[in-house]
């Protein structure tokens, strides 16, 4: 769709720049257009965003379409900014072969709104046991996870490294020490305590982070470390980077905003790894802000109402993201002045970019991958009006800031208010 985008606060090389922006043949253009037919979209006191990447969601198609389907999610993702999800591989079938991929790829190039680049999974069926054909499946994956499952033999997974290390493919670790979860399902602090509950202790994440910064300097591959969520966990990757490891790492918004002295006995609080406390909290918070975690990804798990209607001990893990992290993150954190706007935009957009070698940003020439957001839109979360199948949420009924007023992807409009 070719347009005038005009009086916009524009994202460019870290700041806000006020100026019209063209979108002619799909691509960026900061030159006044010659044609008069092109549609002028005022965009006074509006914000223009590089469109967001999401580098933790799950789809679940092929496999549980009743949980969440490619269509359905990247709608969501549409409908909020992002121009490209990472898609997790606890599919059916696992994407461990080529063929197993091909499945998911289909279903992408058919029904997918949005960028989706999928990942390939480090170990066969994501059991652990015998990794996967990472060289078969090297050309079409973005990285390669078991996320959902920590692998568990450090061989194994020196060896994953090697091998994603010769492909250039990154190593996306879901870390989690399977002997230290003793049955817990949420943060082993305060709430379980007084309430019952089962804890899991926070060197289940840490101790597997820790042993894989130790590979990944006998390595040398590409790390990325998922929904960190622990205080140890942010001083380990902290103490790596200052050593020169190649890390990166990202948390999500329910980390940030909530501890566990905020939790209820309601499957919306139930997700792996768990709300934490809040020394926690202020941690992932200062990680942030430091630099040391990169990334705002959301963690995206659908399920159905029933599989998280059964409280914090008997709900499934997993609560929905793609449609809260904007206006959450930006009302909690921005608007409350512990981080700036650009820091939003640089770990939603620009950081997960640049890692993994995606072209989206707003310059002369580039493709179209940009959104508008009105920051002055008030309103309470509804999940009933979410696009995703997937309505569990922590922030149900919360009073945020922040809508997408339009997103555009490779220069195609896909969603307008």
């Amino acid at each position: 769709m070719d347009c005038i985008l005009k009086n916009g606060s524009v994202y460019q090389s870290g700041k806000f720049v006020k100026k019209d922006l063209a979108i002619l043949n799909g691509k960026v253009s900061f030159s006044s257009p010659k044609s008069s037919s092109l549609k002028v979209i005022d965009c006074n006191n509006l914000f223009i965003f590089p469109g967001f990447v999401d580098v933790h969601v799950h789809l679940r198609e092929p496999g549980f379409c009743y949980k969440e389907t490619i269509k359905t999610g990247t709608e969501a993702g549409a409908k909020w900014g992002y121009s490209a999800v990472f898609s997790m591989p606890n599919l059916k079938p696992v994407p461990d072969t080529k063929a197993n991929l091909k499945v998911q790829q289909e279903i992408i190039e058919k029904d997918a709104v949005i960028n989706v680049y999928p990942y390939g999974a480090i170990t066969k069926e994501q059991m652990g046991k015998e990794l996967a054909d990472l060289e078969d499946m090297a050309d079409g994956v973005i990285a390669f996870s078991d996320d959902g499952r920590g692998v568990q033999n450090g061989e194994m997974m020196k060896e994953a490294m090697i091998r994603a290390k010769a492909l250039n493919k990154p190593i996306v670790a879901h870390c989690e020490v399977n002997e230290l979860l003793k049955g817990g399902y949420i943060h082993d602090g305060e709430y379980a305590k007084t309430h019952g509950h089962k804890g899991i202790c926070s060197q289940s994440e840490y101790e597997q982070i820790a042993r894989d910064v130790e590979l990944v300097k006998q390595t040398g591959v590409k790390y990325h470390v998922c929904h960190v969520s622990a205080k140890e966990s942010v001083d380990i990757i902290r103490k790596a980077k200052a050593e020169g490891v190649d890390i990166t790492a990202e948390t999500a918004p329910h980390y940030l905003v909530f501890s566990d002295k905020d939790l209820i006995d309601d499957g919306a609080f139930k997700m792996n790894p768990p709300i934490r406390g809040e020394e926690d909290k202020l941690a992932l918070i200062e990680g942030i802000k430091d630099g040391t975690l990169e990334m705002l990804a959301t963690d995206h798990a659908p399920h159905s109402a029933e599989e998280k209607s059964r409280g914090l001990k008997g709900s499934i893990n997993g609560i929905v993201g793609l449609e809260t992290a904007f206006p959450v993150t930006y009302t909690k954190l921005v608007k409350t002045g512990i981080i700036s706007l650009e820091k939003l935009i640089e770990i939603m957009s620009v950081n997960p970019s640049k890692r993994f070698d995606l072209d989206i940003e707003i310059k002369e020439g580039a493709s179209a991958n940009l959104c508008v957001y009105d920051l002055e839109k008030e309103y309470a979360i509804n999940p009933e009006e979410f696009k995703s199948l997937g309505k569990c949420t922590p922030f149900a009924n919360m009073e945020v800031y922040g809508e997408c007023v339009m997103n555009f992807v490779n220069g195609k409009k896909v969603w307008e208010r």
